[in-house]
């Protein structure tokens, strides 16, 4: 995050404290449960203590030990001002739970227990405004001991929220000899709970969807001092800003409104749809159902979700005016084609394919019988797995431009072999939106299987990509994704470190055949995918062998020696 950042205007500024210790079962967090009150989203919610910051606890900062403001401005990537949040998060934690993070002038241990009696009715004074945070410190002659606190995360309330709350967390272990007592206002009950007691469905636990996904993170860590190493140790913190769609909510999956974290497939998307945060668009996807990405393109997926296809192959309506293309018709489906029909803002004048896989391209005859349009791709390169009935009035070229809505727009052919030796994606340019087809896929990576799918030709078609002036990527299956440039050299880096298993493994067991190096090489993949893994393997094994790093003996796969490698690439040019 860069210095500087200002928090929406509706938002509040607040501080959260994450307090550990370790207990019976390892980690332990403590938790309050807040008050009712009518008409709060978070009554009754068990949280960590924490509060809206106070313009008043500016005045505290020469009261602090620790980090100065513009070391913690700098970590929390604000102009200024950082060091109210550290400041907020000791108050709050003091006035709510009664834990005083404190030492004397000069750095010694103050003993808060010993003085528990002449501390605590500070405590509501500090809560009513009746007193400074400033004040009580020179009343004991004391400093707020800022110098365990580590820099946990960082959340904004998402848009159309009625209130809220930008808020920083810290992490620090519990003051020592210190017991946490409810204040019976903001905290009516404290628990102090390992992460998964907290998250166990059994407790009945009203937890705030930040609550539940610190939770989680915080079940990584089998002890205080680990976890809060942890927090300590982080280069960054990126901001997470949930969003509200429309999707089912809770165990009976009725329809509602519900919160979509930013690691959830649908939340880039609903961004882009719904920016304002009026809940409108959907974290869903739903067979048949048109959904308007942009006043060019709506999104029309067919009923033919599985585990290869996920929630189903998307057929994409791109275009202006009268004059409309689709993007992948997906498979032979009756119902798919009537939603397509009926989707057309206008009349559909062509049928791009991406490449011909059974799940993309049948579809197209039919479309084009009712439409009368022209059929526009690639043949299948190979019969292996491919629909030979897709047969286009001609073969699109890489690099050619085709114009659609009357002129308003232009598709860019982008030949990208690997998955598929005929694989095209396709660039709408004015959009900076790429549809990529089975190229790049959302969630997961794609198999690659030889003869007709080729790793070194996939990688090599990643990294072209990533010279495009790309914004988005609309892919064959799932929702639209952003920040592409990210995603394609994740995937890179993905691929580049299995090829590493791959030869990991063949130095290990010293030659194998593709049975015996699935299990080594696909170690953290469930066992009834390895049909699938197989093929990727084998796809690697052929780019190895095609550099010279790995060679076949029979049935079984041989590493090649760095020398003999190096002798090879140096003969075939590399």
């Amino acid at each position: 995050m860069s210095a500087g950042y200002v928090p929406p205007a509706d938002a509040r500024a607040a501080a959260s404290l994450l307090l550990f210790r370790d207990g019976g079962a390892g980690l332990e967090v403590l938790m309050l449960r807040r008050a009712e009150r009518e008409g709060d989203l978070r009554s009754g919610a068990m949280v960590f203590p924490g509060g809206v910051l106070d313009a008043r606890d500016r005045e505290a900062h020469r009261w602090c030990l620790g980090p100065g403001d513009a070391e913690v401005s700098a970590r929390l990537g604000v102009a200024g001002g950082g060091l109210d949040y550290l400041v907020a998060a000791v108050r709050e934690c003091f006035e709510e739970v009664g834990l005083l993070l404190a030492a004397h002038p000069d750095g010694s241990a103050f003993d808060a227990a010993a003085r528990a009696t002449e501390l605590h009715p500070w405590r509501a004074r500090l809560n009513d405004g009746e007193a400074t945070l400033a004040e009580f410190c020179t009343a004991f002659e004391l400093r707020l001991d800022l110098r365990p606190l580590a820099y946990a995360a960082h959340w904004l309330t998402p848009p159309g929220v009625p209130r809220r709350f930008d808020t920083r967390f810290f992490a620090a272990p519990v003051p020592t000899g210190q017991t946490a007592q409810a204040d019976l206002g903001e905290a009516v009950e404290l628990m102090w709970l390992a992460p998964h007691e907290a998250l166990d469905a059994a407790r009945g636990l009203k937890l705030l969807p930040v609550t539940r996904r610190l939770l989680r993170d915080l079940s990584a860590f089998g002890d205080a001092a680990a976890a809060h190493r942890h927090a300590r140790e982080r280069a960054a913190v990126a901001l997470m800003m949930p969003r509200v769609a429309r999707g089912r909510v809770g165990t009976t999956g009725a329809a509602g409104r519900r919160i979509v974290l930013p690691d959830e497939h649908a939340w880039a998307e609903i961004g882009r749809l719904d920016p304002l945060g009026a809940g409108d668009a959907s974290c869903e996807i739903v067979p048949g159902v048109a959904v308007r990405l942009s006043p060019h393109i709506v999104r029309v997926t067919a009923p033919n979700a599985g585990m290869m296809t996920g929630p189903g192959t998307n057929s994409y309506l791109v275009g202006a005016g009268d004059d409309w293309s689709v993007i992948d018709p997906g498979p032979v489906d009756a119902s798919h084609l009537q939603a397509l029909l009926a989707a057309a803002p206008g009349t559909i004048r062509r049928v791009l394919v991406t490449h011909t896989h059974v799940d993309h391209s049948p579809g197209a005859v039919a479309l084009a019988a009712a439409t009368g349009a022209e059929l526009l791709g690639r043949r299948a390169g190979h019969d292996q797995g491919q629909d030979l009935s897709f047969v286009p009035a001609r073969e699109l070229q890489h690099g050619e431009r085709l114009t659609l809505g009357g002129g308003a727009l232009t598709l860019r052919v982008v030949h990208t072999p690997g998955h598929a030796s005929n694989h095209l994606c396709y660039l709408l340019e004015q959009e900076r939106l790429l549809f990529t087809g089975d190229h790049v896929m959302q969630g997961s990576t794609v198999v690659i299987n030889p003869p007709d799918g080729d790793m070194a030709a996939y990688l090599r078609a990643l990294e072209a990509l990533l010279d495009e002036d790309l914004d988005w990527l609309a892919p064959g299956h799932g929702f639209l994704v952003a920040q592409p440039h990210g995603v394609l050299r994740a995937l890179i880096a993905h691929r580049l470190r299995r090829e590493a298993l791959v030869l990991d493994a063949l130095q290990q067991i010293g030659r194998g055949t593709l049975a015996a190096l699935v299990p080594v090489v696909y170690a953290e993949v469930p066992t009834v995918l390895h049909g699938v893994a197989r093929r990727s393997l084998l796809a690697h094994l052929l780019k190895l062998q095609g550099e010279g790093r790995a060679g076949v003996d029979g049935d079984d796969w041989v590493a090649v020696p760095a020398a003999t490698a190096g002798s090879a690439g140096a003969r075939s040019g590399r």
